[in-house]
């Protein structure tokens, strides 16, 4: 009888244990994956970005529309031609919740420059549909079809560089692994991470003191059912293995959102000819705020001498 009860007591915890963790990583896929204001981050503005913001809304662009990937979402982008004709163009690739228009510096920095930059607002922010938070996994196959029609805009000899912040950053790495077209020479990448699951693991233990086992590959496990997409697939190392691009890895050294060790395993994981800039003192994409002019002269003299 005792044996009995204390069987019962262990599966009644062992059920409870199991709806606590069920119950943990739907909170957590709401709150990582789905779409909405993210109290985790800052939402404070510098007069330096109400400076971008106001020349962003004042340039001449056009809106362009695409449909997503194998899914039936009508996604936006938005096209900054730059102001003499030339077929050299920037892809620029956001950062988690934000759009094109966050990006307002970056695109002002490169039309500055001489470059026709194309800026999407990927699944799920911006202008564009979606309820679900790509991380830039998905999203990269929708860029392989912003980067067909950039070529049907520039021509066959338009030369094309792909730049991207934080989960833009993570972005272009992944789309590194794809087969892309020719006319993309070369990558710039800030910030990005090495996998959804380990920076969803970082922000567990970052802020909430949870360690990555078991809750992380819950979450990726729900994640892949809710929003449709492999999680545990979405990692960086195979895809700069497999690139052949130019790429110039950048990272704040004080950056804890997307830790800083990442830097060091997306370089190390690169085989094509690369380049990494760790910025003193740079929090998370914070690298061009802390340094605009040696930011500039980086980037720009990347692109100039890998285009």
């Amino acid at each position: 009888m005792r044996h009995g009860k204390l069987a019962l007591i262990a599966g009644a915890l062992g059920m409870l244990a199991v709806a606590g963790l069920a119950g943990a990583s739907l909170y957590f896929y709401d709150y990582a994956f789905v779409p909405a204001h993210k109290t985790f981050l800052s939402n404070a503005t510098s007069a330096a970005q109400k400076a971008a913001f106001a020349w962003y809304d004042g340039v001449a662009k056009e809106t362009w529309h695409e449909q997503a990937a194998g899914a039936k979402l009508r996604l936006a982008a938005t096209y900054v031609p730059a102001k003499r004709p030339t077929t050299r163009a920037v892809v620029v690739a956001h950062g988690y919740m934000g759009s094109a228009r966050d990006m307002a510096a970056k695109i002002r920095m490169f039309h500055a420059a001489g470059y026709n930059v194309l800026a999407p607002d990927d699944r799920g922010h911006g202008r564009s549909q979606g309820d679900y938070i790509g991380y830039g996994w998905v999203d990269r196959l929708d860029y392989l079809k912003w980067l067909d029609r950039l070529v049907a805009r520039l021509g066959p000899d338009s030369r094309i560089a792909l730049y991207g912040e934080s989960m833009g950053g993570a972005t272009v790495m992944y789309l590194s692994g794809e087969k892309l077209p020719r006319q993309v020479r070369t990558i710039v990448e800030d910030c990005g991470y090495t996998s959804i699951e380990d920076e969803l693991a970082a922000q567990a233990q970052s802020q909430f003191g949870i360690p990555r086992y078991p809750l992380v590959p819950l979450v990726a496990a729900t994640a892949t059912v809710r929003a449709g997409y492999n999680v545990g697939a979405a990692t960086t190392i195979p895809a700069l293995r497999a690139n052949t691009r130019p790429i110039l890895f950048i990272h704040g050294a004080e950056d804890k959102f997307v830790p800083t060790a990442m830097a060091y395993r997306n370089y190390a994981a690169a085989t094509a000819k690369k380049a990494l800039w760790i910025v003193p003192g740079a929090g998370h994409a914070r690298s061009f705020s802390k340094d605009p002019a040696e930011y500039r002269r980086r980037v720009l003299a990347w692109l100039d001498q890998s285009m």
